[in-house]
């Protein structure tokens, strides 16, 4: 009995080694009205829109920092202050903002989340844009 409980540890240990060796840090998902929530209570979060330049100024949420994914690895300094800082990702449709969360997760930012729905169910919603830069 002890043998088999010794055994389900080291099982647990080895598998969140592994998680933590590859970076799974996993962005968990906030809705639509949980960030307009923390966007009205001056919450400290940051906004990330990971969509292209065009489609940003086209409309994107207020307040909301451009990145595009292609282009965020080089340009990480400009959330070097936000490492330790909610940070909020989202694009359209959500496949970007995956791949910008591995590139955040792998230079050390670790309080991220997805919005849920992206950019396409903000506008659906009829929630408030900001176009322009």
């Amino acid at each position: 009995m002890k043998v088999i409980f010794i055994k389900k540890i080291a099982a647990t240990i080895v598998l969140a080694l592994a998680l933590v060796s590859t970076g799974q840090v996993a962005a968990e998902d906030i809705s639509q009205s949980q960030l307009q929530q923390l966007m009205k209570n001056d919450s400290q979060v940051v906004v990330l829109d990971v969509r292209t330049v065009e489609e940003f100024e086209e409309g994107h949420i207020a307040n909301a920092v451009n990145i595009p994914h292609k282009e965020l690895e080089a340009r990480l300094a400009e959330l070097s202050g936000a490492k330790n800082t909610q940070v909020v990702i989202y694009c359209r449709s959500g496949r970007r903002a995956e791949v910008a969360k591995q590139v955040l997760v792998k230079n050390g930012f670790n309080q991220l989340d997805h919005l849920s729905g992206d950019f396409n169910e903000w506008t659906s919603n009829n929630l408030p844009i900001s176009k322009g830069k």
